[in-house]
């Protein structure tokens, strides 16, 4: 086997692959010799390889969408592989290889490391200081990060001399500072503008996809002036640093990215002429009979037939009185279950689609308004009938039979003698020396139960958060001043908040103890009143008896909870997190 596997590796492809004048190896065959895992960052798993050629060997860094297949077993020491899409990079002493799409051959098998490779050395060209940038190794070497120099990429060609070194995505952190992306803009929102006792400004986001995965981009104040009509949904562009690479904030983002751009006064922006390599768009569907397994507030993506659209209305926010537009649309899929999702502004009143149409959503908020309902978030996107795999079978199941049937909805799916925010499943019901035993929530999957147990206790510190006023909003305000409430995720001031359960139960039966973490429904009916309620209770002139007397009022009452287990990383420790849902 092993003969049979070093037939298809050719020595000296590492150094053609690092050799920036020579014609790059397509689709090179090498050893994986060693597969080691990195010290996780942001709860993400990253994965060292090392591969040969016989001649030498290389570190590299494998994507993590790659991951699945070390974590399945294909991905194995003495195994063979054909790399893909890759770029190659030069570390001051080290070379390293980030690898962001292989394919493991499976019929070479696997074998001992073949023959005797030695480290492949950097050239006298790789110390040249002109084009170096740094990398964060991350423990990978070992040591501090060092000056890196990237040398070009050997995903596609290049389109022109002057883009030769592009970067993918996956590989951007905060200590890469010479770079270029190749992305196509898949989201622009529209411009937004602040006003705070700091002063007053204005923004806009982009999202951008290549095809090793996807970031956000923020232009501010000049920024927004010169960029905002540049990108256009759809275009692809060349995206060249100064551009500070940060931290995500997820409360503003839907996208599976670490990290986010922040466009500054010297970033350089070019429209690509040539978009071949780069995909329109990524989705990571949930079907809609799936909705009642996820938790509210969770962004997800979502495709479906379009099966009726109501008019434009409008609403009117109750504390800025500013009217909003709205429309709901129903959407069905071959789950047999339908679901009401609302859009908003400009793409309500502007939204012209066909009835039977197929629309992919992506980044859609979840609620538990009367029962499961959807809501596209500000930036979010939608697609008409997309040229994709699951379009297509969605479409060819309606025409074939989903036309003349009839759909459940996930509306008012809430089981009446059971404490849950959610309802509407059939899981089992376990004792709580059932749930412990069976290590429930240890898995990789969230485990779903139902539980008869008693209150024992309530814990009152913390029990409510102050959250935006605006609909189907929900995040925590900050006060900035006197009856200015400030919600960053919706870019408002409120005169006050709207207090939120957010709860820690004791409950018990004849097994045993644990704990239970519930949200502001469960809380209403735990405590018997709104949060808003109890904190007004609590600051009246007996406030300790009075507070004391509702929190004692809800122990010793038995309930029958529907729960969630699953694992949580809690300051870098894991623990099983159990939530009444």
């Amino acid at each position: 086997m092993a003969a049979n596997g070093a037939s298809h590796v050719k020595p000296g492809t590492l150094h053609a692959i690092f050799n920036p004048t020579g014609d790059p190896p397509a689709e090179p065959v090498l050893q994986c010799v060693q597969v080691k895992p990195l010290t996780a960052q942001a709860n993400q798993e990253r994965y060292r390889v090392v591969f040969s050629d016989i001649s030498n060997f290389v570190q590299s860094m494998l994507a993590t969408q790659s991951n699945w297949m070390v974590t399945e077993g294909k991905l194995i020491k003495g195994c063979f592989v054909r790399l893909k899409t890759f770029q190659a990079n030069s570390v001051k002493g080290k070379r390293i290889l980030i690898v962001l799409d292989l394919e493991v051959l499976e019929e070479l098998g696997a074998c001992e490391k073949i023959g005797e490779p030695k480290a492949l050395e950097p050239t006298p060209e790789d110390a040249q200081p002109q084009n170096t940038t740094t990398m964060s190794t991350n423990g990978f070497y070992g040591s501090k990060p060092a000056e890196q120099q990237s040398l070009p990429s050997r995903t596609h060609a290049p389109s022109s001399s002057a883009h030769a070194n592009i970067y993918p995505i996956e590989a951007l952190s905060p200590y890469a500072h010479k770079w270029t992306i190749k992305a196509r803009c898949t989201h622009k929102s529209e411009i937004k503008t602040w006003h705070n006792k700091n002063g007053e400004g204005k923004l806009f986001s982009a999202n951008f996809l290549d095809e090793s995965g996807e970031i956000r981009g923020t232009g501010f104040n000049d920024q927004c002036d010169a960029l905002y009509e540049t990108f256009q949904e759809g275009g692809v562009y060349y995206i060249t640093s100064p551009c500070r690479v940060q931290l995500a904030k997820k409360q503003f983002t839907n996208l599976n990215n670490d990290y986010e751009l922040t466009f500054e006064r010297d970033t350089v922006v070019e429209k690509a002429e040539e978009q071949e390599g780069v995909p329109q768009v990524r989705f990571n569907f949930t079907n809609i009979g799936d909705l009642q397994t996820v938790e509210k507030d969770t962004t997800i993506d979502t495709i479906g037939i379009l099966k009726e659209v109501a008019e434009v209305s409008q609403i009117t926010s109750k504390t800025t009185s500013k009217p909003y537009h709205k429309r709901e649309l129903t959407l069905v899929d071959n789950t047999g279950y339908s679901v009401r999702l609302t859009i908003w502004g400009n793409t309500a009143t502007t939204f012209d689609v066909k009835e039977e149409s197929v629309i992919a959503f992506k980044g859609v908020k979840v609620s538990d308004f009367g029962g499961r309902t959807l809501s596209l978030l500000s930036s979010g996107s939608m697609t008409v009938d997309p040229d994709i795999d699951d379009a297509h079978k969605l479409k060819g199941w309606y025409d074939a039979q989903g036309r003349n049937d009839t759909f459940s909805s996930h509306a008012n799916m809430v089981g009446g003698s059971s404490l849950s925010a959610a309802g509407g499943r059939g899981d089992p019901y376990k004792t709580i020396l059932q749930v412990k035993e069976e290590q429930l929530g240890m898995s990789e999957t969230t485990d779903y139960f139902s539980c008869k147990a008693t209150i024992i206790y309530v814990k009152q510190e913390n029990f409510a958060y102050p959250a935006c006023l605006s609909e189907a909003c929900n995040k925590k305000v900050v006060e900035t001043a006197p009856g200015e409430w400030r919600c960053e995720r919706c870019d408002k001031t409120h005169p006050r908040p709207q207090y939120r359960y957010i709860i820690s139960i004791s409950v018990g039966d004849h097994t045993g103890q644990m704990y239970l973490n519930c949200f502001d429904d469960v809380g209403r009916a735990i405590m018997g009143m709104s949060a808003d309620q109890l904190m007004e209770l609590a600051e009246t002139d007996d406030a300790a008896a009075a507070k004391d007397a509702v929190f004692q009022n809800a122990n010793c009452k038995t309930w029958n909870f529907k729960c969630r287990a699953k694992m949580d990383n809690f300051q870098d420790q894991q623990r099983i997190l159990l939530k009444v849902f």
